[in-house]
């Protein structure tokens, strides 16, 4: 059985207690060791801080955490650092800290209690033992804020449904230090972002494929970020905030041309790849299918203007015939919103998915941009540097990976500039970290073709080869 504390709620609490980062260790769970009073002191006494957490079936998530020991001698523990919380009700996160008014009153502890903060109790769990049914733990405790929490105007039934029956409770050890990061990077500071910086203007895709420059398709829902993304390339590599692809918010996309937009070195000269944006994609209206089709084979004119009325065919005045190498796409990256992944509609990831089937059968790589990273963890909005260290976007980097059927070191967190005034060393790091390894990807794709088309000729020498000494024969 693993732990049921999500990352971001990880991130979360870690924020509330705001003592830096937090290693979250497991030390009791009453569907693996019972729900038992004596269990639970026997591992969690003299701990050292602690949070509990209780779920329930109608999908809440509230619990409380502890700075100091708990204990058993039957009094009051004085814990001017305790506080109660919820992080969900009935299925949806709410996230409300009740903090402490009496902290001489934070924790009781008693050998046949469970974990019980307040006095009265605000939060008392259970007592003895309770045996489960069906799955459903009933504790015989309760929820009566108010006394040494405050209730912040929340009633319990708006916290726990109004029932004390869970279908878990975890206690979980804090300890106080630097969190593994589940990416590794070099430092961020101004030397690292320019050995990016010079890595991308150094690029150059391979001349033997008669390529100056490798298109890069962007897609996503709409609002998802595209447009902003190349804005915020263009700002990183202009030395200022720019604004040359159209972004904003609105109920159907914003973007309507396929634009192969140019990014320019300081010193003015076009770098080697072009981002191309296009309409953004919807369950039901937006890019379809087979527009998907012909951009990814280079059908579709550059700066061609798409009309939901009038899907483009190959009637369709200034459709390219017979593209060349260099107008088809060399690698595609997904724009998502990490704040809202699980809220993305079937109907569009159905979509998304049967776009990517298409590229697979083509051999064309993929990434995804994971973009908002700082609207889905609080403690990445405070320090973008931190995104590889914060657990909640490492959960929702691995449940891309598995929507998309990519792998893990294909999703690229970023943070575009959209309300920035000036250019930041951190977003603009973990931008150009993105863009240099989609350029690595493209680069392999093209050397793999080229080693394709290697092996294909040899094979046709060989075949003429063989026909001719055959023929002689005769």
């Amino acid at each position: 059985m693993t732990e049921q504390l999500t990352g971001k709620f990880m991130d979360q609490l870690e924020s509330w207690i705001g003592t830096g980062p937090k290693i979250f260790t497991l030390l009791y769970k009453i569907t693996r060791d019972g729900c038992n009073a004596t269990t639970f002191h026997q591992k969690c006494d003299n701990q050292g801080p602690t949070v509990t957490v209780l779920y329930n079936q109608q999908g809440s998530v509230y619990g409380g955490y502890a700075s100091a020991n708990w204990n058993s001698p039957g009094a009051y523990i004085q814990d001017g650092n305790a506080f109660l919380f919820q992080l969900k009700f009935s299925g949806s996160e709410k996230f409300t800290k009740f903090p402490l008014v009496n902290a001489v009153n934070g924790m009781y502890g008693l050998a046949t209690y469970g974990p019980t903060f307040g006095s009265g109790h605000d939060l008392y769990t259970f007592s003895g033992s309770i045996n489960p049914a069906g799955g459903i733990f009933t504790l015989n405790g309760y929820i009566k804020l108010g006394t040494s929490y405050s209730n912040q105007g929340v009633t319990v039934d708006q916290i726990n449904n109004d029932t004390m029956a869970v279908t878990e409770l975890e206690v979980y050890r804090l300890t106080d230090g630097e969190v593994t990061p589940w990416r590794k990077t070099p430092e961020w500071n101004e030397k690292f972002l320019e050995t990016l910086m010079e890595d991308i203007v150094a690029f150059k895709p391979p001349r033997e494929m008669g390529l100056s420059e490798v298109r890069v398709l962007m897609l996503g829902p709409v609002g998802s970020g595209k447009s902003s993304f190349y804005n915020t390339i263009n700002s990183i590599f202009k030395g200022r905030i720019s604004q040359r692809a159209r972004s904003g918010k609105a109920s159907h996309s914003i973007t309507t041309v396929y634009t192969p937009h140019v990014t320019k070195s300081r010193s003015g000269s076009a770098l080697n790849f072009r981002l191309c944006d296009t309409r953004g994609l919807e369950a039901t209206q937006g890019l379809n299918i087979l527009e998907c089709n012909y951009l990814l084979d280079g059908h579709v004119p550059d700066y061609y203007e798409f009309n939901p009325a009038l899907p483009i065919t190959s009637e369709t005045h200034g459709f390219v015939e017979k593209p060349s190498f260099a107008d088809k796409i060399h690698c595609v990256a997904f724009v998502v919103d990490a704040s809202c992944i699980e809220g993305m509609p079937p109907k569009l990831v159905e979509k998304i998915i049967s776009i990517q089937e298409i590229m697979n059968h083509k051999g064309i790589p993929q990434v995804v941009l994971l973009n908002k990273v700082d609207l889905a963890c609080r403690k990445v909005a405070a320090k973008v540097e931190s995104v590889f260290k914060s657990a909640s976007i490492h959960e929702v980097v691995e449940k891309v990976s598995t929507m998309f059927g990519l792998q893990f070191n294909n999703i690229f967190p970023v943070k575009n500039y959209v309300s920035e005034m000036e250019l930041d060393v951190d977003t603009s790091i973990i931008a150009l970290l993105a863009l240099r390894q989609i350029l690595y990807l493209t680069e392999d794709y093209i050397e793999g073709l080229q080693e394709k088309l290697k092996r294909v000729k040899v094979s046709t020498v060989k075949n003429k080869q063989s026909s001719e000494k055959y023929d002689e024969k005769d």
